[in-house]
């Protein structure tokens, strides 16, 4: 078996796992969207306050745009960290801490009154997020037999996407009618509700005890990873992912309070149902790769990605909320299919090749959020736009080192 997946490029603890029961599988997948869901609430839930933050702060879009996703910064620290020290590390134990300490620095957000305090704070919360979401992806690589893992991540990204519906609801409610404040205040109490449900479900530690050491030091397992060539690619695919995420969510709500939509506080939350799509359409990801693969599954994501891109161009409302969906659907979709692959690529320590893929996925966040913002600021949102169908393109070249 062991040779199998070394043939088929799978890790092989993922191979030698028998198929799980269906109805376990659903449970579990359930329960893993809830948990991603509480974890990365904060991540983007702030960016449907972004022209709120930028007047109550007196800074311009780049600036304030950077800052709130200053959290990716801490995200990509946080996920070599993790690979690092995860041998060493009670996977369950890390995950309901980590929730529980993030619920920290949300409360501290909401009495800040500067911006460098407000983007460290930022950066902290990434830490902790991106503690938990890579010690959950461990665990599930570890956990999952080889049918049930694909699913597994599609849920988790599932999570992901509601998430980012959900929080930038939430955030843009509660900013409107109650105050800036107190959407700072409810995605805390998430956080902890979160730390509870990782508690009681997942468990308060690992019973198994010490977590099995492997013969190689991360390092190594890092020289080892980079040298695979299908996931050198998923590690680039992975950065420009959140690269056009992040730069298209972030700028869009400016596009959308100005002319010639001139959209208030309240009504930009309401416009990211345009993420409902994606909710229904992640989870057939591992259904698509099973039936198509992963190149073919992924292809289509970017296809459908860069017509939303392209339809943001448009200066109508429904077009342009279109062409959110759209972007939203792909890239979800496309991220679902990458995650997924990386498991199944890593030919051994899962740990250390899922803390590379986040972390260049974390740092496309971030430097999506300030290239573009340069771009959006100078020269508009056209050329802001281009140059993520331009970014959207590489990502489907890379992804020609995928497995049909």
């Amino acid at each position: 078996m062991a040779v199998t997946a070394q043939m088929t490029g799978l890790a092989p603890e993922l191979a030698e796992k028998a198929p799980e029961d269906r109805r376990m599988v659903i449970r579990r997948s359930t329960m893993i969207a809830l948990i991603a869901f509480l974890t990365l609430i904060d991540l983007f839930g702030a960016q449907a306050l972004l022209p709120t933050l930028v007047e109550t702060y007196g800074v311009s879009p780049a600036a304030m745009g950077f800052a709130v996703n200053a959290s990716t910064i801490g995200m990509a620290v946080a996920s070599l960290v993790v690979a690092v020290f995860a041998r060493r590390i009670d996977r369950k134990r890390g995950i309901w801490v980590c929730l529980a300490l993030l619920s920290i620095p949300t409360v501290l957000l909401a009495s800040t009154d500067d911006l460098t305090t407000f983007t460290l704070l930022r950066v902290v919360q990434g830490v902790f997020m991106s503690a938990a979401f890579t010690l959950t992806l461990t665990y599930l690589s570890e956990e999952c037999s080889l049918t049930a893992v694909g699913g597994a991540m599609a849920a988790y990204i599932t999570g992901n996407v509601a998430s980012n519906l959900f929080g930038r609801l939430l955030a843009s409610e509660i900013a409107g009618t109650v105050g800036l404040a107190e959407s700072f205040y409810g995605f805390a109490v998430l956080n902890l509700t979160g730390a509870v449900v990782a508690y009681f479900y997942i468990g308060a530690r690992d019973t198994r005890g010490v977590v099995e050491t492997a013969q190689t030091s991360v390092i190594d397992a890092w020289m080892g990873h980079l040298r695979n060539a299908r996931l050198v690619a998923m590690v680039g695919i992975g950065f420009v992912l959140l690269f056009v995420f992040v730069a298209t969510f972030t700028y869009a709500n400016f596009v959308l309070a100005q002319a010639p939509f001139d959209l208030p506080q309240a009504m930009i939350g309401v416009v990211y149902f345009v993420f409902a799509p994606a909710i229904l359409t992640t989870p057939l990801a591992a259904a698509s790769v099973a039936r198509h693969g992963a190149r073919t599954s992924f292809h289509v994501a970017m296809a459908v990605s860069v017509l939303g891109l392209l339809l943001l161009l448009v200066p109508v409302l429904a077009v342009f909320l279109a062409g959110l969906a759209l972007v939203g659907a792909g890239l979800f979709f496309a991220q679902s299919v990458a995650t997924s692959y990386v498991g199944r690529t890593a030919r051994s320590d899962p740990a250390a090749a899922n803390g590379l893929y986040l972390a260049s996925y974390y740092l496309g966040g971030i430097a999506g959020a300030f290239v573009i913002g340069q771009v959006f600021v100078a020269q508009g949102w056209a050329v802001s736009v281009v140059v993520l169908v331009v970014l959207t393109g590489l990502a489907w070249a890379l992804s020609l080192k995928m497995e049909r």
